[in-house]
């Protein structure tokens, strides 16, 4: 039985060594292959508005822009149901009906993404346009179309962690709630909720990873018009026009135009490391948040 434990150690910390191995030689892999175009613009890499590969001019804003505005749509949208949908499952309902709910929503997380892109296309983008038409958009190819049709694809991602979070706050917590004169939402509101906070959060944060790095779907409906940066960041009207994000111009033609050229290649390598770097840095902050929430319920 020991030896068992120890080869299944073992190998657990083998293959995360590999996983960790393989992410660091892909980010040093894309470090080198950008510098290049970090030697060329600078901190105007980031900064920069337009990007006309054609000039040599290179800026990466406005992608950023378009990927954290369509993953924080998503988020605002998705969120909302996804954690009511979470207290409903956890708090409400009997054990069956809630692994049905869970398995349900779950079956959305495995609908392939090329499949939700088209839906878009074939619904969303002509709800949308109708939607927006008072505001005259060109067409109905958005980041708002994006964000919306992102927000139905993290929705089960964020769902399943915040059922488990709310799972994990010791029902003789509740039973205390309900002694001391609460009320099953009073329970709820001031008892699991707060418990359950860090896990919560949690979940958000790793939907939002999942939305910022969603490609096919949101390239088949952002509409990918580039240097589309709003004359204020606090201006909803550029939500209601074409943008491009990172993972749009990645996944485009362009990305085959600029192999064998240098510098675009370099700049194009040095999208692929800002993505890279968002998506780490929010999936990261997810599972430190999961994992402090599981030792305040282990105490």
């Amino acid at each position: 039985m020991r030896l068992r434990w120890n080869m299944t150690r073992l190998s657990s910390w083998l293959f995360s060594a590999i996983a960790i191995a393989a992410i660091v030689a892909m980010a040093g892999l894309l470090v080198i292959e950008s510098v290049p175009v970090w030697k060329h613009e600078g901190a105007s890499f980031l900064t920069g508005t337009r990007w006309f590969f054609r000039q040599e001019e290179f800026g990466a804003a406005s992608m950023i822009y378009g990927s954290v505005a369509v993953a924080l749509i998503a988020l605002v949208l998705a969120a909302p149901l996804a954690l009511g949908a979470a207290v409903f499952s956890a708090e409400y309902l009997p054990r069956r009906a809630r692994l049905a709910l869970k398995v349900t929503i779950e079956l959305l997380a495995g609908v392939p993404s090329v499949v939700y892109g088209l839906l878009g296309i074939l619904l969303l983008r002509d709800w949308i346009y109708q939607v927006l038409e008072r505001f005259d958009p060109l067409s109905g190819d958005t980041l708002l179309t994006a964000g919306v049709l992102l927000a139905v694809m993290i929705l089960p991602t964020i769902m399943t962690l915040a059922d488990d979070a709310l799972r994990a706050v010791p029902g003789a917590q509740r039973v205390a709630a309900r002694g001391l004169g609460m009320t099953s939402t009073e329970a709820v509101l001031h008892v699991s909720l707060p418990q359950a906070a860090p896990g919560l959060l949690a979940a958000m944060l790793l939907g939002l990873g999942r939305a910022l790095g969603e490609t096919i779907a949101v390239f088949l409906v952002v509409g990918r018009q580039d240097n589309q940066w709003p004359e204020s960041l606090a201006s909803l009207r550029p939500l209601m026009e074409a943008g491009q994000t990172l993972t749009s111009k990645l996944g485009g033609s362009e990305t085959n135009i600029a192999y064998g050229q240098p510098l675009h290649w370099a700049a194009i390598t040095g999208l692929g490391l800002l993505l890279l770097g968002l998506v780490l840095v929010v999936t990261l902050a997810g599972v430190w948040l999961q994992r402090l929430a599981g030792k305040h319920h282990h105490v």
